[in-house]
């Protein structure tokens, strides 16, 4: 019988300098490992046709980079989530064991990226960081082409480096985009410092993934019970971020911006109405925008990570099916389900559901919707009518 630590450090698949960031995955890989078999590989069809699946909401940390801060007081509380008592679901350094987990839940590519720790750092310390960082997600795209893809880390508390970082990962590592917080050091997205930023990811075509780190405005009202901090401070931080956005003529400047918002877009999408209704209300304060600002959500990508199958058909209604791309939140289980929820939506369409599950996400991040039919080792896969 293995231990834990026998297996990782035996495991002939680890990919070295990736730590993959969840619980469950070692007891599953673990079970796979011992039983010599990987596990069959999920394939998603709809009416009989095999659908490509891509997951745009995944995780992943580097330990060297956080090896690089683990000294400094800003990195306490992610540095607590590494040795917490959950611990030996954290430890992951092996790519097989998500490869295994992906093959379970029906995902033939994720995007991995990275939640910002680093707004706080220096210059040159959050260089290293990033680029330690990416350098470790191009060598995990590179190592299985056809289930990674990457999104860069760029250090946005200095606009213009973070524009060349993401013009070196994309051009140079074959990254998609980037993935940066809602927003930094206190600072808006909107904020005009920015705009070096958003200028060249508008000129690159990037994908920006806007996730939320939290909403410390609101803390001392979110203690308690019911982990009030994530549950409303994480989808509150992405709706302020996008309603300044869209107010504050950011959308308009940038017009071709692809910007994708984590867990569903937060509490905008159900409630964009009210904020057409201020500018008749509140002109004053609610100055006119080119369009209608609900109309903006059509401008926006958006997860799927919006937990009920009314929530889902609601987001399709608000901003259009073409706006809305598979995410699960890997490697929790906010929506380890994710393949099932949308094709468990009665509302959508056949149609609905192959844009969802991939279609959308392959236009936007130049994937190469044949892998759907490929195996994880080139193989092509014998789709299971039904499944």
């Amino acid at each position: 019988m293995y231990s834990r630590r026998e297996f990782l450090s035996s495991f002939s698949g680890a990919s070295a300098g990736i730590l993959f960031v969840g619980c469950g995955v070692v007891e599953s890989a673990l079970a796979s490992a011992q039983s010599g078999v990987r596990g069959k590989r999920r394939q998603v069809t709809i009416g009989g046709q095999r659908v490509l699946t891509v997951d745009v909401h995944t995780h992943v940390l580097i330990p060297e980079a956080l090896d690089l801060v683990k000294a400094y007081k800003e990195t306490e509380s992610i540095q607590n989530q590494f040795a917490s008592a959950r611990g030996p679901g954290y430890d992951v350094h092996i790519v097989d064991a998500r490869l295994e987990r992906m093959d379970r839940e029906g995902i033939d590519v994720q995007v991995v990226g990275i939640n910002p720790f680093w707004y706080w750092a220096e210059r040159d310390l959050a260089s290293q960081i990033v680029q330690i960082q990416n350098e470790a997600i191009a060598k995990l795209c590179a190592s299985h082409p056809d289930r990674f893809v990457g999104l860069a880390s760029v250090a946005l508390q200095f606009p213009e480096l973070a524009a060349d970082q993401l013009e070196h990962g994309m051009k140079k590592q074959d990254m998609r985009g980037c993935l940066i917080g809602g927003s930094v050091n206190g600072e808006e997205l909107s904020a005009p410092k920015f705009y070096p930023f958003w200028e060249r990811a508008e000129q690159l075509q990037a994908f920006v993934f806007i996730h939320p780190q939290r909403f410390p405005e609101a803390e001392s009202r979110l203690q308690g019970n019911g982990f009030l901090s994530n549950v409303i401070g994480q989808p509150l931080e992405t709706t302020v971020a996008l309603s300044h956005l869209i107010f504050e003529g950011t959308l308009d400047r940038f017009p071709k911006l692809k910007i994708c918002a984590a867990h569903g877009g937060g509490f905008l999408p159900s409630y964009s109405g009210r904020m057409d209704a201020c500018l008749i209300a509140f002109p004053a304060t609610c100055k006119p925008v080119k369009k209608e600002p609900s109309e903006y959500l059509k401008q926006l990508y958006f997860d799927s990570i919006i937990v009920t199958g009314e929530g889902l058909r609601h987001l399709v209604a608000t901003a259009g099916v073409s706006q809305v791309l598979l995410g699960t939140d890997f490697p929790t289980d906010w929506n380890s389900k994710g393949v099932d929820h949308v094709l468990g939506t009665s509302s959508l369409s056949d149609a609905d559901k192959k844009a969802i599950l991939g279609g959308n996400a392959a236009k936007l991040l130049r994937i190469d919707p044949q892998l759907a039919g490929r195996s994880i080792h080139g193989a092509k896969d014998k789709p299971e009518a039904g499944k």
